[in-house]
């Protein structure tokens, strides 16, 4: 009688072990994890290499903190000259060398009109704590409590920034209309469309009977990044900006995402001309590592001692890193770069449109990109005009996404409805890297809309 041996079993790959364990363990409010389920081991400059030996070009970029991609020399060296030396890591709020060099370089790189009368408050090391520290200090110094914000924005996940954000479900935050050109909240478009909104803004500060008393500030994205890539018009920007100085309210540019070089100039508003009173700063700053601040006019600073504070507003380590990183766009002309690239990715991406009834809108400033995709076969909702604009596609923008995956592309998706493919690529981006980018996601693209996924999804909830 024969022995049969006993069959050979193979434990599954290791990275397959940890996302298991991630998913049995870690929270349900777990997000990129979801619909990235890569377990990265080594990265350097755009590309990350899993544990399953894939590589991916990242054009998420830690949602656009790393302005010089994963481990960039600058920062490894800053950071290991700080842990050389011996000094403290942790300082609270305590003046150190490498505290002051961080704040000298910052100002250097400001609208000249703010740096030359600035104030500077570090804070916990998330944006979302910053704008925080934004509202704390200017109800402080206005006595007034009321804030105005814009549909479709993203401030962050705590109380009060969330109160300010697109998705707040109860808030006493008095919501404007953010101007748009493909979804115009009033069906026009272009600079009637944000003529109209400003328009608006303004008759509603000034009507008696409007219900929305004189606020303490304004707070406004120069480009809504979670919103769908939704660059401000110039112009509207400057009537925001003409409408708060005129009625004694402060203006807040929420830079957390724009800064740094992300969008051409090393900050958005200087698109505009626009010097607000308040930029909440965070992500890139710290050169991948975490630290938040507020930069404010001095006139503003008359809230007392302890009024916002936090135990991890001292990350020497992080401020190092951030020094290093701003002083390396700012001498690099990184910024510059990022708008000349960026217009040249954003152009190949719109010539995709004429291929792809399903790209509905690409927009975006500097290397900050976002493709709207939609479903033009979809029905006109009921009462639309024969002009409406398709309705949004999510469940395409979905297949996207994982068909970029597949082909070591890692981008995310934002919008209304998640039917926004978002490029977030680090400023160091090659022109090989950007055209590979570009490449993947037109190959991406083609695939999903063929897919057996494709054909078989009923189609966007509407």
């Amino acid at each position: 009688m024969a022995v049969t041996e006993p069959a050979l079993v193979v434990p599954p790959p290791a990275h397959e072990g940890i996302l298991r364990r991630q998913a049995l363990r870690e929270s349900a409010a777990r997000t990129y994890a979801r619909s990235l389920p890569i377990v990265p081991v080594r990265a350097r400059g755009m590309t990350i290499e899993g544990a399953d030996g894939r590589r991916y070009l990242d054009c998420l970029s830690g949602a656009g903190t790393l302005a010089l991609g994963h481990n960039h020399p600058v920062v490894l060296e800053a950071v290991k000259k700080v842990i050389d030396s011996g000094a403290p890591l942790h300082v609270l709020d305590l003046a150190t060398p490498v505290k002051d060099a961080f704040v000298t370089e910052l100002f250097a790189t400001l609208p000249r009109e703010l740096a030359d009368d600035a104030r500077i408050q570090f804070c916990g090391p998330a944006g979302t704590d910053a704008v925080e520290a934004a509202f704390t200090l200017v109800r402080a110094a206005t006595g007034r409590s009321g804030l105005l914000a814009f549909t479709g924005a993203y401030h962050g996940m705590t109380t009060g920034a969330l109160a300010a954000s697109g998705g707040a479900p109860d808030t006493t935050v008095t919501r404007l209309p953010f101007p748009h050109d493909y979804r115009c909240p009033f069906g026009i478009g272009g600079e009637r469309g944000a003529d109209i909104a400003a328009r608006w803004t303004e008759y509603l500060l000034d009507d008696p009977k409007s219900g929305v008393p004189a606020p303490a500030a304004m707070i406004v994205e120069p480009v809504q990044g979670e919103g769908g890539v939704n660059p401000a018009p110039d112009g509207w920007l400057r009537r925001m900006r003409e409408i708060t100085r005129d009625r004694s309210v402060a203006l807040i540019a929420d830079e957390v995402q724009t800064g740094v070089g992300r969008t051409g100039t090393f900050w958005a508003v200087e698109h505009s001309g626009v010097v607000p009173d308040v930029m909440v700063l965070s992500k890139a700053i710290g050169g991948s590592l975490p630290l938040a601040v507020i930069v404010y006019r001095s006139g503003l600073d008359l809230w007392e001692p302890g009024a916002h504070a936090g135990t991890f507003r001292g990350n020497q380590l992080a401020m190092a890193a951030g020094a290093a990183t701003l002083a390396y766009v700012r001498e690099n002309g990184l910024a510059e770069r990022a708008g000349t690239l960026g217009a040249r990715m954003l152009a190949r991406l719109q010539a995709l449109s004429a291929e792809h009834p399903s790209i509905g809108h690409v927009r975006g400033r500097g290397l900050m990109l976002g493709i709207e995709l939609v479903d033009p076969q979809a029905p006109p909702a009921c009462g639309a005009p024969e002009s409406a604009v398709p309705p949004p596609d999510p469940a395409l923008a979905a297949a996207v996404r994982q068909e970029c995956l597949r082909r070591g592309l890692i981008v995310e998706l934002g919008g209304r409805h998640s039917a926004v493919v978002r490029l977030l690529p680090p400023l160091t981006l090659t022109d090989e890297q950007a055209t590979a980018v570009v490449d993947r996601l037109a190959d991406a693209l083609r695939a999903a809309e063929h897919s057996t996924y494709r054909r078989t999804t009923a189609g966007p909830a509407r």
